[in-house]
């Protein structure tokens, strides 16, 4: 058996059936179009991040790995200084992705997201070039 790789790279035509089956298995992934990418570059050398994986894909360091990996290609190749995420605060398992990606948290923003007639409260994290890497395996990016 062929040992499995991983890398961060756009997503592809290739990638529809995966991604429809994805969001069809998991009714939190609806609201939040999205897996580790980044977005809102900024003139101050800012983006936002953000991520996901399918329900199967949970539990195994995944979303943590390629956090990790979008923010080096960020810092390395995109020459940012900082990147910013949020997540509910009811989502600790988001809290944790975060934490482990070397993102440190700066404070809550009460009722930021709307999804359907549900408001929630977001914690956010930043993440700035100058800060140490975390000890974890990275992807490789293209």
């Amino acid at each position: 058996m062929r040992p499995m790789t991983t890398e961060l790279r756009p997503w592809g035509e290739s990638d529809a059936g995966h991604l429809l089956r994805a969001f069809g298995a998991s009714d939190d992934l609806a609201p939040q179009v999205g897996d580790a990418d980044l977005s809102t570059l900024e003139r101050h050398d800012t983006a936002w991040v953000y991520y996901w994986v399918s329900a199967e894909a949970r539990g195994q360091g995944l979303a943590t790995r390629s956090l990790a990996s979008a923010a080096r290609w960020a810092f390395e190749q995109r020459d940012l200084f900082r990147l910013e995420l949020g997540h509910r605060v009811n989502n600790p398992a988001s809290r944790i992705v975060a934490l482990k990606a070397g993102f440190a948290p700066e404070g809550i923003e009460r009722q930021k997201l709307k999804y359907e007639h549900q408001r929630y409260d977001v914690e956010t994290h930043s993440r700035l070039r100058s800060d140490p890497a975390p000890e974890i395996e990275l992807f490789t990016a293209r």
